[in-house]
């Protein structure tokens, strides 16, 4: 299933050919994982002048399903790296790395849905108490990161598709971060943040 939430529609959108090239090296990734045991390491010299957006730092989700079920979700919050590069390793991460489950197998290959989530940067949300945060936040647009402390976590757009309610959102996300649903402190950080998706 595709999302295209980009935001209010201002960023501008990858062109085409991207798109196809990040979807075909997450892929190749995960297949180079099964064969190779380790994420492909992508030719950043070969796209210099082919597709030099694909080495400028972006900051990437990428998530794996096999028939419905999850397979893994794994990604970065700050662009620390090129972006062929960040959706390489976070293809691997995300088809062998992920707690919730065992790991791609050969035999899965064919059947896989790799949906890459490409992060535009965080907006700092100015939050002193939780009804602050669910009057700025953007059901079905916005992504949530909340940071505590050492506990952070983060919650794709995508998954206002599995969480509708706002409240519910926030405290299911405040659980993932080892939080409690009705944790407030003048500590916490609160951004949000929108994507495109591929495909």
């Amino acid at each position: 299933m595709a999302h295209n939430h980009t935001g209010e529609g201002s960023e501008p959108q990858t062109p085409a050919e991207v798109r196809i090239a990040l979807s075909r090296l997450a892929y190749a990734s995960v297949q180079h994982g099964i064969d190779r045991g380790r994420a492909l390491t992508p030719d950043l010299d070969g796209y210099r002048e082919s597709m030099p957006v694909l080495i400028e730092p972006r900051a990437t989700f990428v998530t794996i399903r096999h028939h419905q079920d999850l397979v893994g979700c794994i990604g970065t919050l700050q662009p620390v790296r090129p972006l062929a590069q960040d959706v390489s390793h976070n293809a691997y991460a995300a088809g062998f790395e992920d707690p919730r489950s065992p790991g791609v197998t050969r035999s899965m290959l064919p059947h896989l849905d790799i949906h890459i989530s490409l992060l535009n940067p965080p907006r700092v949300l100015e939050c002193e108490t939780e009804q602050d945060l669910l009057t700025q936040l953007r059901p079905g647009v916005d992504g949530l990161i909340l940071e505590d402390g050492f506990r952070r976590a983060t919650f794709l757009p995508a998954v206002w598709e599995s969480i509708g309610d706002p409240v519910e959102f926030v405290h299911q996300l405040k659980r993932k971060a080892g939080l409690a649903p009705d944790h407030w402190s003048n500590t916490m950080k609160c951004s949000c943040y929108t994507v495109e998706s591929i495909p």
